[in-house]
């Protein structure tokens, strides 16, 4: 009877032994199975989160540090292919004698008129400002302009394109003064302000018997059609 008592003894003390072992690292009895859990993984700080609180940008939200995202402060744009730089557009010029052609050619309807040709010849656009300021030969006044041919809008001439004047050379019941035939026409060009210089005149040739025009001599407003410098 002693010696089963004692081997219960030890018996009981061994499984109180393991028991005490498995408490000690506060996980019982480990299951290597489909009990372990995976940890869970902490929750990532947001990209624009840098590690002292203050905020990061990625490469595409920075831009240019000058705050030009959309060119160079040389008034330049990258080219998105190769990089490299393309000029700005262009500024207009004024249209003159040397980035036009001007004609100037007598015309059958109205009676006693003659239209003015002008052609940018140019590599940029151009503006015609105001009228035509003519003299013929060697004459000593300024002919006038119809005030109702004023546009809305200045005359803009793309490389290539043309504008046009119209010019009553006489009156048609013969009340004109002063009628003489002139075999030389110069044409000035205005400037941005009325009356002011706008650059090289031009001469263009007139027919070979010349042009006949009396005091009655008018020129409209620089037109974009060939109808309305005709039409008054």
């Amino acid at each position: 009877m002693r010696i089963r008592r004692t081997r219960s003894l030890l018996a009981v003390t061994a499984l109180t032994a393991l028991a005490l072992t498995a408490c000690e690292n506060g996980t019982g009895t480990r299951d290597e199975g489909a009990s372990a859990l995976p940890e869970t993984p902490s929750a990532s700080a947001p990209a624009s989160a840098s590690p002292t609180g203050g905020s990061t940008t990625t490469p595409a939200e920075d831009g240019n540090k000058d705050g030009n995202k959309n060119g160079n402060k040389d008034g330049t744009k990258d080219n998105a292919k190769g990089g490299s730089k393309t000029p700005a557009p262009a500024t207009r010029v004024l249209c003159n004698g040397s980035t036009t052609k001007v004609t100037a050619q007598p015309v059958p309807r109205p009676l006693n008129h003659m239209l003015l040709t002008v052609t940018n010849t140019a590599s940029k656009t151009c503006d015609l400002t105001y009228y035509p300021v003519l003299r013929f030969d060697e004459m000593q006044w300024v002919p006038r302009a119809a005030e109702e041919t004023h546009p809305q809008a200045v005359v803009t001439l793309a490389p290539g394109e043309s504008g046009y004047a119209g010019v009553l050379l006489s009156a048609a019941d013969g009340s004109g003064d002063g009628g003489t035939t002139a075999e030389k026409l110069t044409v000035a060009f205005q400037g941005m302000t009325p009356n002011s210089d706008g650059g090289a005149a031009a001469t263009p040739a007139l027919p070979a018997a010349g042009v006949y025009y009396d005091s009655s001599l008018t020129v409209t407003y620089w037109q974009q059609d060939r109808e309305d410098a005709l039409s008054w």
